[in-house]
């Protein structure tokens, strides 16, 4: 860490090239004696990388931001508020895996106390020094290994162990629970005698079934969006809990959140509703699918499915609480009469359920991106190939 950043002069300088490139700023020459250009570019990259992933730390005057990778690996606010939520008011928590520290900071606003462990004695830096300027006080950083701090710690030392292990070994990335670093399997009979909870954040490409026969006491499964795009799984473990685990599908869109909530068992036992597209099509939220309610959500608002694979929704009365896209159904038309006459030379494609991907329907029907029509290839309850010509209303 480069204190020489830290000064006026080299901030004003920051805060007034920030909207510039930092390629362009890394081939001049540092106005600054101890701060190269590569330095300067890096910072400016990293205030650039966090104005919309991270604004709290871009809207705060002496932010230091690390190595580009950092930035890339840490959770967003939007993420890091759900593990906020999780924690209880005056706790003890400690984070093995810190990195960056947003989760960790969004943590500490509920905990007492908050350890951020972290083995990069340079991020660790990096983090104390934001901790100061953001004013978590009660953030305490270790530069070292969290598995040490935790083994050398009293039994019970902690409420919540927060891991987020490694995903990347030998510079490959891993989906495999052993494959992580920390090994959670491992790890597990030492993570319970020294606290009550463990959150453990893992990757949104981890089979969730696997999981739950791997790690013991899982309380809740929460599987997070934003966007429409799956960004993570927490697994909550609770010492005490010996029940099956809840799964909560978080949708994150439009500074909005959408929970809903289901058990794999409820989700075995029902029995899916078919139909014939009526008037709304109900697109889930991809939360949803990777949580695996699909038929949950069907039962919930009322609604029945186009096909047991297709993963569609359809109703007559309109359910505007839906998590996920709604569209109001302007006509169905057979493919085969689609591809005698297609009177959407724009649309915006989407496959449920096809034999052909949206690339290769968009060339073979010469259907330019974009606009306010939505067209929908996917398979009926007849198994019959159809498309649904569709507008958006939420």
């Amino acid at each position: 860490m480069n204190k020489h950043i830290l000064k006026e002069d080299v901030q004003n300088y920051l805060k007034a090239n920030r909207e510039k490139s930092p390629v362009e700023i890394a081939l001049k020459k540092s106005p600054f004696e101890h701060v190269s250009s590569a330095e300067l570019a890096s910072q400016i990259d990293g205030w650039q990388r966090s104005v919309r992933k991270l604004p709290t730390w871009a809207n705060s005057e002496g932010i230091y931001y690390p190595d580009k990778i950092n930035l890339e690996q840490c959770s967003s606010e939007h993420t890091a508020l759900i593990k906020q939520l999780l924690i209880h008011k005056g706790t003890r928590v400690i984070d093995l895996t810190g990195g960056f520290s947003v989760d960790s900071c969004y943590m500490a606003q509920e905990a007492s106390e908050l350890i951020h462990c972290e083995l990069n004695e340079k991020l660790s830096a990096i983090v104390h020094h934001n901790a100061a300027v953001l004013k978590v006080q009660n953030l305490i950083c270790y530069a070292g290994d969290g598995i040490e701090v935790l083994r050398q710690s009293d039994d019970q030392a902690f409420d919540y162990i927060y891991v987020d292990p490694s995903r990347r070994i030998n510079q490959g990335k891993v989906f495999l629970l052993a494959h992580c670093e920390p090994n959670l399997l491992e790890y597990q009979e030492l993570f319970f005698q020294k606290s009550k909870y463990i959150i453990s954040k893992l990757s949104p490409l981890l089979d969730i079934s696997m999981a739950l026969e791997q790690l013991s006491r899982v309380k809740y499964i929460y599987v997070i969006s934003l966007d429409n795009d799956c960004k993570e799984l927490l697994f909550i473990q609770d010492k005490d809990y010996s029940g099956q685990a809840k799964i909560r599908a978080i949708r994150l869109f439009q500074n909005q959140l959408q929970s809903f909530e289901f058990t794999y068992e409820e989700e075995r036992g029902i029995i899916s509703r078919f139909l014939k597209p009526q008037h709304y099509l109900y697109d889930p939220d991809v939360a949803i699918m990777k949580a695996g309610a699909f038929k949950s959500v069907g039962k919930q608002f009322g609604l029945g499915k186009l096909h047991q694979h297709s993963h569609l929704y359809t109703s007559e009365k309109l359910e505007t609480d839906f998590p996920g896209r709604v569209f109001e159904i302007e006509t169905v038309l057979s493919l085969t009469d689609f591809k005698k006459n297609n009177p959407w030379p724009q649309a915006n494609v989407a496959t449920r359920n096809f034999p052909e991907k949206v690339e290769i329907i968009k060339k073979k029907y010469k259907i330019k991106d974009g606009g306010k029509q939505y067209l929908f290839f996917t398979t009926d309850i007849s198994n019959q190939l159809i498309v649904i010509a569709a507008k958006r209303i939420s």
